[in-house]
């Protein structure tokens, strides 16, 4: 483990905020355990062991009914861990791997039936290496047909430059973490409007309204600031939102959040009832288990 990871929390409280019946953490990840699933040796760092088993306690804590696991950077292609969490979930997890560009049809049908239903392109040049956007726009092309989605992970900034990648891929892409906007400035400022217009002008862009933690310069327990960024998009665009912990928190440098209050923001975004079953219920079952 790197010296400056942080675990992530050992001893997460009970949210007060309980979730609907169904609910889904749609974005969290397992790494490891490394004996059993060693991180790829290209890796840009090296975390702590976070398994399987941790997880499915945490969900469960947190009042949760199903997971979908996001391949993380550390494993790079190598699928393993991913895999065996979703052979052990009883049909409660579903999977976003990374894939290479030579990947097979019967490797990507494999996946498909262990409940793979997306690919993640990483566009942070400190947590994955260039891969060229034709490479990325033939994977995109091939899982197409499958019915699978693409996730992608960018910065706010490089938004403009990202654009037309984006709004040309063949599938429903959904953003990370409402592509990492910066909190100081103004929710209906240029920079966020930007990302508005693309959710508005483009049906099939899906947002994460996820990591307060990772957004937020007031910071925890409340993270005041990211709130109003969230709660314009599941208002914006109910049906196209999903939320998710990010357990086990990868990359954090100054606090290590409770994953409870991060539950306890939930209808502080989502603020009615029928908001919040369609941000943990409707939307990510009509993605990952349609």
């Amino acid at each position: 483990m790197d010296k400056d990871w942080l675990s992530f929390h050992p001893a997460p409280s009970k949210p007060h905020f309980t979730p609907p019946p169904g609910a889904v953490d749609a974005h969290c990840h397992v790494f490891g355990p490394a004996a059993a699933f060693p991180f790829a040796p290209e890796r840009k760092y090296t975390p702590c062991d976070a398994s399987k088993d941790q997880l499915f306690a945490l969900r469960d804590l947190l009042g949760f009914e199903r997971n979908v696991i996001v391949q993380a950077t550390c494993h790079g292609n190598d699928n393993r861990a991913l895999l065996d969490a979703l052979a052990h979930s009883n049909g409660g997890a579903r999977g976003v791997a990374s894939v290479a560009a030579d990947v097979s049809d019967a490797e990507l049908h494999r996946l498909h039936e262990a409940g793979v239903r997306g690919v993640r392109f990483n566009f942070l040049k400190r947590l994955a290496d260039f891969t060229p956007r034709e490479v990325l726009m033939s994977i995109a092309e091939r899982i197409a047909p499958l019915g699978w989605h693409v996730v992608v992970y960018f910065e706010a900034g490089d938004l403009p430059e990202l654009w037309d990648f984006f709004t040309r891929l063949p599938t429903i892409v959904v953003v990370d973490h409402m592509g990492r906007p910066d909190v100081s400035q103004p929710v209906d400022g240029p920079q966020f409007e930007r990302f508005v217009t693309l959710l508005r002008e483009h049906p099939n862009i899906w947002s994460k309204v996820s990591c307060p933690e990772r957004l937020s310069l007031a910071g925890p327990p409340t993270y005041d600031d990211v709130v109003p960024f969230a709660r314009r998009l599941v208002e914006s665009f109910p049906d196209r939102v999903l939320w998710g912990t990010d357990w086990p928190h990868p990359n954090l440098k100054a606090h290590m959040p409770d994953d409870a209050t991060l539950v306890d923001m939930i209808p502080r975004i989502a603020p009615t009832v029928e908001l919040q079953r369609q941000l943990l219920v409707d939307n990510p079952m009509r993605l990952y288990w349609s």
